[in-house]
């Protein structure tokens, strides 16, 4: 399944990749180092309010967090990447941000010896105005709808083309294509040449990620209503797995997500023929994500097969 052998047997797998009931820090100390070509999670944030997913407190955050990063450093090849999706909080009582984000950035880059690849920011235009005390009733705050997110890499030079996420391009660019470009300067002092004008395919895309998260009707969703199961609360879309993966590795290669949840990652990375590896601590989450994988003809595909005790929900 993998280019390496790793003994603990999955709570479910594919030909491709496997899922894995138990403490991601312990498990991945049983993954040879220089072994994983991605890493794309996102962990438990530090929130000032407990949630059921098992989030630290932020003054523990930090600590806690960097025991894990020491074993995303050591498992991953030396030109793979490590993707973290997290959100922010406010300071308990007070209408201030915590800066715990860029605490731990410092700590990954300082201590870790991380470089920092690229800054991205999740945007999900969707989300709810919270808090209710500072955006909806006293008005002093605009709602809260970016998560940071940190892409890190063991060198200044990871693997990544951003040929394959190109975006569509815009109808006054392909008007451009189309009737040509008269190359000159522009008023802010770049020289745009005539290649500017060339067809490339699409449009390189920002470090702005625009992801609703809004699909409270899909496969996953509903089936685990269907069967008396409740959602990971905090999943992330698809296309924010998609982006990554396909921007940061090649297929065959190896992604691994440490916190899986409903293993959105699992679930893309064998869409897209990435070899995968997902740990998550909850069994009814990691039961609930065997229905991202169900087909119409059956529970569990031919090409999933089901090693742990399963609760009777599934």
């Amino acid at each position: 399944m993998y280019d390496f052998k790793f003994k603990e047997k999955p709570y479910y797998q594919s030909k491709i990749g496997g899922a894995y009931l138990g403490d991601s820090l312990e498990l991945m100390k049983k993954i040879p180092e220089n072994s994983i070509d991605l890493i794309l999670t996102s962990p438990p944030f530090a929130l000032t309010r407990k949630k059921e997913y098992g989030n630290e407190q932020e003054e523990k955050y930090i600590e806690w967090f960097l025991q894990f990063s020491k074993e995303f450093y050591r498992i991953l090849k030396d030109e793979g990447s490590l993707v973290i999706d997290l959100g922010g909080a406010y300071l308990p009582g007070f209408p201030v941000r915590s800066i715990y984000q860029y605490e731990l950035l410092v700590k990954l880059c300082r201590e870790q010896n991380f470089f920092l690849a690229q800054e991205f920011f999740h945007y999900n235009p969707s989300r709810l105005p919270t808090p209710a005390e500072w955006v909806t009733i006293r008005r002093i705050r605009v709602k809260d709808s970016v998560n940071v997110v940190w892409w890190l890499s063991k060198t200044p030079n990871p693997n990544a083309s951003n040929r394959k996420v190109l975006r569509p391009y815009s109808k006054s660019m392909k008007n451009l294509i189309k009737n040509g470009y008269k190359a000159k300067m522009r008023p802010s002092g770049h020289d745009i040449s005539k290649k500017f004008g060339t067809d490339n395919g699409g449009s390189i895309p920002p470090n702005l990620l625009e992801l609703a998260n809004t699909n409270s009707n899909g496969q996953y969703q509903r089936r685990c209503r269907e069967n008396g199961m409740k959602p990971h609360p905090a999943r992330f879309p698809k296309g924010f797995a998609e982006f990554f993966i396909k921007f940061l590795s090649e297929e065959d290669e190896i992604v691994l997500d440490p916190f899986a949840g409903s293993n959105t990652t699992g679930f893309v990375a064998e869409e897209l023929n990435r070899k995968w590896i997902s740990f998550e601590l909850n069994q009814s989450y990691l039961d609930g994500s065997l229905y991202r994988f169900e087909d119409e003809q059956s529970l569990f595909p031919s090409n999933i097969k089901v090693h742990g005790i399963k609760t009777s929900k599934i």
